[in-house]
């Protein structure tokens, strides 16, 4: 799969589509509304604006028709959400922008691209700046604390240290127990206790970990402080860095709370 770092035009692209939930409230943020021609059944932020967008499909499940009757003149797509054949079908015919981003280097990077693309470069290279200025006042724990990241139960799988995810939490100050690791590990709660897990942080998506499911590990876990946290603040990489850096620190506050 190709990835195009960029796509020079020397028209802004007027008819764009979105395969990725957060470069779709990325291109909102950038003030692209009347650009957007469709979305995923995903994207549902901005709440009030993507209500009135067309609808094609899933992230993994993209309705091909769909999308070439749109008559896109740029596709933005992401090397892990999407498929690589439907993202290569479409490749024969309109312009594609693929993005790869595992850390908060290459989500700035993306960022960045998404703005010289669109021609909305200004806005981009002023949300970079505040981007970096938001997480460079977090204030941190004064020890690195043990900490695990599940994203999906039965089984339990977490995340390792060549994901975006891990990066956020590394700035929290927070140590993943499964950096060693690739990707999205599966992991058991033997290994949380042989690890010393100190934090287990259950995140609301892709599964959709509740109290309920904090109750039960914390029969297993009765050492471990654990909190259910936002998902999107994890996993969102665009504007939605703006609203993490005041997540994170009201997370990290909570977490030095209770030790």
């Amino acid at each position: 799969m190709i990835i195009f770092k960029a796509i020079k035009n020397s028209v802004p692209p007027q008819r764009i589509i979105s395969l990725v939930p957060s470069i779709t409230e990325l291109l909102f943020y950038l003030g692209l509304e009347e650009n957007i021609v469709g979305i995923t059944k995903f994207c549902v932020h901005p709440k009030e604006l993507v209500l009135n967008k067309t609808k094609i499909g899933g992230t993994k499940n993209i309705n091909i028709n769909k999308i070439r009757s749109l008559k896109p003149d740029l596709i933005i797509a992401n090397k892990e959400e999407n498929v690589e054949k439907q993202i290569n079908s479409l490749a024969k015919d309109f312009p594609i922008f693929l993005t790869d981003v595992n850390d908060l280097s290459s989500a700035l990077i993306m960022i960045k691209n998404t703005g010289q693309i669109t021609h909305k470069i200004k806005e981009a290279t002023n949300l970079i700046d505040d981007i970096n200025k938001k997480l460079s006042l977090l204030t941190l724990a004064p020890f690195k604390l043990n900490a695990a990241y599940l994203i999906w139960k039965d089984p339990y799988m977490s995340i390792g240290g060549d994901t975006y995810i891990n990066e956020m939490l590394c700035h929290c100050g927070f140590k993943n127990i499964f950096a060693t690791q690739k990707r999205y590990p599966v992991v058991t709660i033997d290994e949380l206790k042989s690890k010393n897990c100190k934090l287990l942080l259950l995140s609301t998506e892709p599964y959709p970990f509740k109290q309920k499911h904090i109750d039960e590990l914390k029969i297993e876990l009765p050492d471990t402080t654990i909190i259910l946290v936002d998902g999107e603040m994890f996993s969102w990489y665009g504007s939605r860095l703006l609203l993490a850096a005041d997540y994170f620190q009201c997370l990290i506050q909570k977490v030095n709370a209770v030790q």
